[in-house]
């Protein structure tokens, strides 16, 4: 499954895989550090993120529990305030809403509802996204809803070394955490460099850069702006490519840095463009980029719809000829 390079401490890895070494590594050095979730012990997961991990480290730091994600998430809620650093899994992310309330009403509510006398270092994993063939329930983009929630941080990794690294820093990060993992790129290898100590999960990042036109975006669909900008050089198109990686708190400054120089912006993601995270970034760059715009913000996302079934799903998640078609209605202006 690995690559080792140990001279340079790097790792090729799938992205699931660096989530599993991520969780390890922290267990091995945080004895306060345990996981909980609907079969991630003895069977490892539905996707095997934690396959292993029970047998190193034992069920009382890698525990089945019941199928009941509002109780999972309280009892992540109450070791926390015990002083421990939970880690809960949600199977899927249509099944997070039983443990909705108790993630929007305790957990991000309960550091200043104590004046800052408890933490509640909770990091929640959530698979997310399309495009896996699978049925109701299991394909669904919420991101939005946690991140217009206080007292929430919410990441997202689009390459084996962010992964590795948003989640080592999440875990020990003193706030709740939702942490969504795309899916349909668990199986998708990349380095990961064990030697990036200073990563931070908060800052989004020029994964290409160009002049034309900005395309931000996050997660899965990360790989599919960087193809629709290698597409877009066949007619002389430079675009720039920001992975946002946080999405609450937004790294507003390097986008209005990319906007600076190529004016134009366009907002990608699977989850509807309706009352997005697409909306906010539009209206926020509007606010601070106005004089530097030479096109609308365009958003381009799901429809406002539930998920389709598994066979039309193509037609929901945006693909490289939506990007590419968003890019040309900017660039015409």
């Amino acid at each position: 499954m690995s690559e080792q390079n140990p001279q340079q401490g790097t790792e090729t890895l799938t992205l699931a895989k660096a989530i599993t070494r991520a969780l390890h590594d922290e267990m091995a050095a945080n004895r306060k550090v345990l996981a909980l979730g609907e079969d991630i012990g003895k069977l490892g997961g539905v996707y095997r993120v934690t396959e292993g991990l029970q047998k190193t480290f034992g069920p009382t730091r890698i525990m089945d529990t019941p199928l009941g994600e509002a109780g999972i998430i309280g009892t992540s809620i109450g070791m926390a305030l015990r002083g421990y650093r939970p880690v809960p899994e949600i199977q899927f992310d249509g099944f997070v809403f039983p443990g909705f309330n108790q993630i929007t009403s305790q957990l991000a509510k309960m550091h200043g509802r104590t004046h800052g006398q408890y933490q509640v270092s909770v990091t929640v994993r959530i698979p997310y996204g399309g495009m896996i063939g699978s049925v109701e329930h299991h394909s669904e983009s919420p991101e939005a809803l946690f991140t217009h929630t206080p007292g929430l941080r919410v990441v997202t990794p689009s390459s084996p070394h962010d992964a590795y690294w948003m989640l080592r820093k999440a875990i020990a990060h003193p706030d709740p955490v939702i942490y969504f993992e795309p899916k349909r790129r668990y199986w998708m290898k990349g380095e990961v460099n064990f030697e990036d100590t200073d990563f931070d999960p908060f800052t989004a990042q020029v994964v290409r850069e160009g002049d034309d036109l900005t395309i931000a975006t996050y997660g899965p669909l990360v790989p599919v702006a960087l193809a629709a900008a290698q597409a877009a050089v066949e007619d002389g198109q430079s675009i720039e490519v920001i992975d946002l990686r946080s999405l609450s708190p937004l790294d507003i400054p390097t986008i209005e840095a990319s906007i600076q120089k190529t004016g134009r912006l366009v907002v990608a993601h699977e989850a509807p463009t309706f009352g997005g995270i697409g909306s906010d970034i539009a209206a926020a760059i509007t606010e601070r980029c106005f004089y530097h715009l030479e096109a609308p913000v365009i958003r381009v996302g799901g429809y406002h719809m539930p998920y389709p079934v598994s066979r039309i799903e193509e037609e929901y998640v945006p693909g490289i000829d939506r990007l590419l078609e968003a890019v040309d209605r900017s660039l015409a202006y």
